[in-house]
């Protein structure tokens, strides 16, 4: 298995992508992340093309079960992010 990229390597990619420097870099990778997050924190969705959709969903009021006592619990209501992989992408990791 190929060891993932830390975010000084990617950085260091990204930055020699670009050809700019790695503060430059570090200052678009920052920003993008800034989006995202505030995109979803407010309940919206953010298409990255080439990667996929980062999209907040609601989900409902729900019964679990405790695998500890097997005690039925109701949890609230909530969100999560969830994260669709493009079609491109896919395609890419399967040749």
């Amino acid at each position: 298995m190929v060891k993932p990229l830390t975010r000084s390597q990617f950085v260091s990619a990204v930055a020699e992508a670009m050809g700019a420097d790695r503060k430059t870099a570090t200052s678009a990778l920052d920003a993008i992340a800034t989006i995202v997050a505030r995109e979803v924190a407010a309940g919206g969705a953010v298409t990255l093309p080439g990667l996929g959709r980062v999209v907040c969903k609601d989900r409902p009021e729900r019964q679990v079960r405790n695998p500890a006592t097997n005690e039925i619990i109701t949890k609230p209501a909530d969100r999560h992010v969830k994260i669709t992989v493009a079609k491109s992408l896919k395609d890419l990791a399967n040749t």
